[in-house]
């Protein structure tokens, strides 16, 4: 199915109790606005060709590339996401900071973006995240406040935007975000003609959405699969019950695939371009 423009409308319970209508789109054009966009502050990763004994066995007769996204400026495509949310934002907005939730990665994007291009950052992080994940945000220049429990990272982010009058740069949610992350699909497709297949890791579900969109615009026949833990899997579960769950329950050591909840419009493009997730 060749799509050009990836909408998706579909009703969803709020807490309150009534359904609202969401509707989504994230096209084509708008990710690759974006990748120009974002090119200065970011690297474009390379994709290697793994070649050894294992890929003959298990892809026969096939090739098996790897985005090497962990080459990303800090070492992750969270940087892609970030840089875009604050280069979508006004002067005005952009001079009253930013705050985000993360177990990490997300995190250190932030303040990342944040330092280079002059925002005020404030990050929401675990009380027993990595140290060495801490130190880079402080060393980007961020403030970081911990919490004992994950489940108060969003409610606590919420509070300091609100306080503070900061913009939130959502780790996985929004157009600002995603079109940041489709910027990875769109390298794999202007790289490699005719994919079979492409194997994304999945928490809360920007990444896969984001890739999936571009992915799928550019070359419709391939297969898109997620890869979740068996301890967060949540975004199975959302899927199943065709609706985004707003509690997850987390228990798996890969801290940066643990997403406490999922989201309608991140949620509502996996619905449109997801065909598997394992």
């Amino acid at each position: 199915m060749a799509i050009n423009r990836l909408a998706y409308s579909k009703y969803f319970p709020h807490s309150n109790g009534t359904i609202q209508p969401v509707t989504t789109s994230l096209q084509l054009d708008d990710i690759r606005s974006a990748a120009q966009r974002i090119q200065p502050y970011i690297n474009r990763t390379p994709l290697y060709h793994w070649q050894d004994d294992w890929v003959d066995e298990h892809i026969s007769g096939g090739e098996l590339h790897l985005k090497l996204e962990f080459l990303q400026r800090t070492g992750s495509f969270k940087a892609r996401g970030a840089v875009n949310n604050i280069l979508t934002r006004d002067d005005v907005e952009r001079g009253k900071g930013v705050t985000a939730v993360s177990a990490g990665n997300h995190a250190i994007a932030v303040a990342y973006a944040a330092d280079a291009l002059g925002v005020s950052a404030k990050v929401v992080m675990h009380r027993g995240a990595n140290p060495a994940r801490v130190a880079k945000c402080r060393a980007f220049g961020a403030e970081v406040v911990l919490v004992d429990d994950m489940t108060q990272g969003f409610p606590t982010m919420e509070e300091i935007a609100e306080r503070e009058d900061r913009s939130v740069i959502h780790p996985f949610d929004g157009q600002a975000t995603m079109q940041g992350t489709g910027t990875v699909g769109l390298e794999i497709a202007e790289s490699i003609a005719d994919l079979d297949a492409v194997v994304v890791a999945v928490g809360g579900g920007g990444l896969i959405a984001g890739v999936g969109s571009a992915l799928k615009a550019l070359q419709p026949s391939l297969t898109l699969y997620g890869v979740e833990p068996d301890g967060a899997s949540g975004m199975s579960q959302s899927l199943s019950l065709g609706r985004p769950l707003d509690k997850v329950e987390v228990n798996t050591i890969a801290d940066s695939m643990g997403a406490p909840l999922h989201c309608a419009e991140s949620f509502a493009i996996c619905q449109q371009v997801v065909d598997e997730i394992v």
